[in-house]
């Protein structure tokens, strides 16, 4: 109630202001096409996810330094540092990096994101931004109309630069023709109550906009047209740094407890920085002087040394926390305990980054993984194995002759509550995932989904299986008895074959395994069929005994067939191998 009532006092204000000042309107305008073109970056970057930024952000991160750099660099490029913090967040979810990787991420990110006060004040301001603005715009909107992914992407982003300079257009002109009828750089306030005082407005400013690109933007402006005072405007950009963690902070609110780590990462981040830049806010402008003179930035540049002070700043935030990095990640670590999920509940899959292809496609894999792992636990439970036992290195006809009590396995509860719903998840996330894919990206969605289908499958076939393990494995009948230990060492030797792929052996050894094994399960049909025939003639087995034993072998073959396929999907990496292997069973995916 109190938000709305907010929420329309400021459109009240604000109407008011627009219908009141046309200076202002133009200013308004200026901000809100900056914006837009932001959102249009942002939107255009989306469509390359899937290739160099997750390879830069995946394969760059194993030191803390390559991790920052990366960071930096992606930022840079891209412009948007929540586009970078959700990759970062969903990575880290997916157990694709550590923490410390994902918080020098952050750090390198805020550096990057300075790069767009360079933009603004080194070309936004020098040349008639808005005569290039314009074929920026027209070629976008054409692009945009294409089919190809990446030609839609690089309309999306020719779009962005377009609005992007046009606001700049629009907001220096505004700011140029207020100065006419009021010089803001009248209510200048000098000392240290001026530099409190603008950073609470920098960080007013940015809460309102959510972006602190904007308020840059509007600063530098405003800067270029000596409506504010170079001191005044280091403080307002101290206070856009602390502005952007607030949106941070709001849109982790809702996150899961690796979003609200990066969120206090990236608070206390620029908290400190902020007190550094405060505390020696003289010496790091006397710095800035020093540096730009090195750079050949003239002296009277307020705009370009306003850009420089703002990397400079942040370079030093960064210096100051990394030698704390470890501290940092211990105290993150012991404020958000990571919660199990409940039994039905996704632990990977993250509505944040459902729209990028690659995070998404490593919460799906993760996500599968998980659904394999439980169906296992409950599969091994139905054939009275035991998961620590199978996985040893004792022979399987040991571990399953010694593995004859009977166990208290509910599979149709169990498949209720901890499969059936995440199952269910897992497809929901997956179609609305592989909208935003490539070809390939909806391949590999198609194959995940596959997999679970086996999964469940598989899960389907054991309970039938159990019900005559549980009755046949107490008979006085010694043969049929041994005829269903049979098929639980069948079950339990590739469970470990599975379970050695699992451990990384490379793609080519494991695909050869599974060969072996599909080769095995057409042998083993041979031979169980022969075997029954001889144990009914001979008459040790009644044919009551023999249809339920008919029965469960195939089952047992549909278990293998359905788990190594599964296996093939989601543990040979490499797509070739992979489709050989799937396709090698007969079939098609």
């Amino acid at each position: 109630m109190i938000r709305n009532l907010l929420s329309a006092f400021a459109f009240a204000v604000l109407g008011y202001l627009v219908l009141a000042s046309n200076d202002f309107k133009v200013i308004a305008a200026g901000v809100a096409i900056f914006l837009v073109g932001m959102f249009f970056l942002e939107d255009g970057f989306k469509f390359f996810t899937g290739g160099f930024l997750e390879t830069l952000l995946k394969r760059w991160t194993d030191t803390l330094s390559k991790a920052i750099f990366s960071g930096f660099l992606v930022t840079s490029i891209v412009q948007s540092s929540s586009l970078v913090s959700i990759i970062a967040i969903s990575f880290l979810s997916a157990e694709l990096m550590g923490l410390p990787q994902a918080i020098g991420i952050i750090f390198g990110s805020n550096i990057g994101s300075t790069t767009t006060a360079w933009i603004v004040a080194g070309l936004g301001l020098k040349v008639k931004i808005a005569y290039y603005a314009m074929p920026m715009l027209i070629f976008g909107a054409i692009l945009r109309f294409f089919k190809g992914k990446m030609t839609q992407g690089s309309g999306f982003v020719l779009l962005g630069l377009g609005f992007v300079f046009l606001g700049i257009g629009y907001m220096k002109e505004g700011f140029d023709t207020l100065k006419d009828g009021i010089d803001l750089a009248q209510f200048a306030v000098p000392g240290l109550l001026g530099v409190f005082a603008y950073i609470l407005v920098g960080i007013v400013a940015t809460v309102i906009i959510q972006s602190s690109a904007a308020t840059m933007a509007i600063i530098i402006t405003a800067l270029a047209t000596g409506q504010i005072l170079y001191m005044n405007a280091l403080a307002v950009a101290i206070g856009a740094n602390i502005g952007t963690t607030v949106t941070a902070i709001i849109g982790a609110a809702a996150s899961n407890d690796n979003g609200k780590r990066l969120a206090l990462a990236h608070l206390i981040f620029n908290a400190a920085t902020a007190v550094i830049a405060v505390t020696f806010l003289q010496q790091i402008a006397s710095l800035v002087n020093v540096v730009a003179g090195v750079l050949g930035i003239a002296a009277e540049d307020y705009v370009l040394k306003l850009a420089l002070f703002h990397t400079v700043f942040n370079i030093i935030g960064v210096l100051a926390v990394v030698p704390f990095n470890a501290r940092l990640v211990a105290f993150l670590e012991r404020q958000f305990t990571a919660r199990a999920p409940g039994k039905g509940v996704p632990k990977y899959l993250d509505n944040a980054v459902i729209e990028l292809p690659e995070p998404a496609l490593a919460a799906l894999n993760k996500e599968v993984e998980r659904l394999y792992k439980k169906s296992i636990k409950i599969l091994t439970h139905a054939l009275l194995l035991h998961r620590h036992e199978v996985w040893s290195d004792r022979p399987i006809y040991e571990v399953v002759a010694q593995s004859k009590q009977s166990m208290s396995v509910d599979i149709e509860a169990y498949y209720r509550e901890n499969i059936k719903m995440l199952y269910g998840e897992i497809l929901r996330y997956a179609v609305i995932a592989q909208g935003n894919m490539d070809e390939v990206g909806q391949h590999r969605v198609f194959q995940l989904k596959l997999a679970c289908r086996n999964i469940v499958e598989a899960l389907k076939h054991v309970r039938e299986l159990n019900r005559n393990i549980v009755r046949y494995l107490d008979s006085q009948n010694s043969y049929i008895s041994a005829e269903y230990d049979s098929i639980r060492e069948q079950l339990a030797t590739l469970l470990r074959e599975i379970h050695r792929i699992r451990r990384k052996p490379t793609d080519l050894m494991a695909l050869t395994q599974i060969e072996v094994i599909r080769a095995d399960v057409k042998e083993m049909d041979r031979v169980v069929n022969h075997r029954i025939d001889e144990l009914v003639r001979s008459n040790h087995i009644n044919t009551v005994m023999a249809t339920s034993l008919m029965n469960d072998s195939a089952f047992a073959s549909e278990i293998i067939l359905n788990l190594i396929e599964a296996a093939t999907i989601l543990w040979i990496k490499d797509e070739d191998i992979r489709d050989l292997g799937l396709g090698s069973k007969g079939g098609n995916v």
